[in-house]
C-alpha cells in the first residue's frame, strides 16, 4: 500500500470494521456520470488507480447513475481479490424500469444517464432485501460488506421499524459484514446511533473545515456507542477542492454564499503561509476527530485519484491547525 493512502493523521475509530476501511476511501458516484458522461476511454482506469494509490474502499449506491455506478465498479473489481477489498453499497431507493421512458436523461438528478430506471423511495424490509438483491447482481457480488440506509431524511421512523431490523437480520445470516446509514445530517444519524446497533455512519458535508456541525451531536454519541464515522463530501462540493477557492464554485451543490467564500479564502491564506494547500486542509481536517475512521473523496478520472490520495501524503503540520482555531476558523476538538 502507499504512503498516500496508507497515511494515518488520526487514531482509528473503534471496531474492525473501521479498520478495514483505512483512511481514504474512493466514493464512485462519477463513474454513474455525475454531472456529466465519463468518457469510455476514461472511466476502466478509475479503480485500477485506486487500487494502485493503495485504496481499498470503495463506496456506492443505486442512486448514482440509476445503477450505472454500480455496474462499472462492479466490472471493474472483477478481477481483483475479493478479499483485500471493501464495498459499501446503499439501500432506500429500489431501481425499477420506467415505464415512461421516453428518451430523457437522468441530469435533473445530476446523472447524466438514460432514465430508462426509475427509483422508489422504500425503507421497509422488503425494500431493503430488493434493493440489496439489485445491488448484488448489479455489482456481480456474493456479499456486500457494508450496507447503509440512504438518507432516509423524511422517513425515520420508516426505517428505524423496517429498515435496520432487517440489516441486523442481514449481518446475522452473513449475507453482509455492517451496517449503517448515510445523510447529510447529523440530527438522524445521532439518533440511529443511539437507538439501533449499526456499525458505521456516513456523514456527508457536515464534519468539513466549513461545517462542523455534526461534532456537536453526532460525533460524540459515536464515540460512545463505539461507532465508526465516515466523513464524505468533505470539500463541500467543490468549493475547498482548489488551492484558491472561486465564487463560480460550488457549496453543497449550490453558489457559494459570500461569507463562506470569504471563511475559505482566509483558510487558504492561512494554509499558504504554511506551505500547505486548502484541498490538503480539506482532506485530513475531519480525520483529526477520534471519532472519524475514514474520509471518502469523488473523482472522475485516474489523475484526479492520484491527486486525492496524495492529500494524505503529508500530515498538515500541528501550527496549521493551531493557527486556524487562533484566528475562529476551526473549532477546537475537544
Amino acid at each position: 500500500m502507499s504512503a498516500a493512502a496508507s497515511a494515518r493523521v488520526a487514531p482509528a475509530a473503534p471496531g474492525s470494521v473501521a479498520a478495514g476501511l483505512g483512511a481514504l476511501g474512493y466514493g464512485v458516484a462519477a463513474l454513474g456520470n455525475l454531472y456529466q458522461a465519463v468518457p469510455d476511454a476514461v472511466w476502466p482506469g478509475c479503480v485500477p488507480a485506486a487500487w494502485e494509490a493503495g485504496i481499498r474502499y470503495f463506496d456506492v449506491a443505486p442512486h448514482y447513475g440509476l445503477g450505472l455506478a454500480e455496474e462499472r465498479l462492479g466490472a471493474a473489481l472483477a478481477g481483483l481479490p475479493r478479499d483485500e477489498f471493501v464495498v459499501s453499497t446503499k439501500v432506500g431507493r429500489v431501481l425499477e424500469p420506467n415505464p415512461d421512458y421516453a428518451g430523457e436523461t437522468d441530469i435533473q438528478n445530476l446523472f447524466d444517464v438514460p432514465a430508462t430506471r426509475r427509483r422508489v423511495l422504500d425503507y421497509s424490509r422488503d425494500g431493503v432485501l430488493r434493493s440489496l438483491e439489485g445491488s448484488l447482481e448489479r455489482l456481480g457480488l456474493d456479499r456486500i460488506d457494508l450496507l447503509l440506509v440512504h438518507d432516509p431524511d423524511d422517513h425515520v421512523e420508516e426505517a428505524l421499524a423496517g429498515a435496520f431490523p432487517a440489516l441486523d437480520e442481514l449481518k446475522s445470516q452473513g449475507v453482509i459484514g455492517a451496517y449503517g446509514a448515510g445523510m447529510n445530517q447529523s440530527a438522524a444519524l445521532t439518533r440511529f446511533v443511539r437507538e439501533t446497533d449499526l456499525d458505521v455512519v456516513m456523514l456527508a458535508g457536515r464534519y468539513t473545515l466549513l461545517d462542523q456541525s455534526g461534532a456537536a451531536d453526532l460525533l460524540p454519541a459515536a464515540l460512545e456507542r463505539g461507532v465508526a464515522v465516515i466523513a464524505a463530501a468533505v470539500f463541500n462540493s467543490g468549493l475547498l477542492a482548489t488551492d484558491r477557492p472561486s465564487a463560480s464554485g460550488r457549496f453543497d451543490y449550490g453558489t457559494v454564499p459570500a461569507p463562506v467564500l470569504a471563511r475559505a479564502e482566509r483558510m487558504a491564506d492561512v494554509a499558504s503561509r504554511h506551505g500547505v494547500r486548502l484541498p490538503e486542509l480539506a482532506a485530513q481536517f475531519p480525520l483529526r476527530h477520534p471519532a472519524v475512521s475514514t474520509v471518502v473523496l469523488g473523482a472522475a478520472t485516474p489523475e484526479q485519484i492520484s491527486a486525492n490520495a496524495a492529500l494524505l501524503g503529508t500530515p498538515v503540520p500541528d501550527v496549521v491547525w493551531a493557527e486556524l482555531e487562533g484566528e475562529g476558523l476551526l473549532e477546537a476538538i475537544l
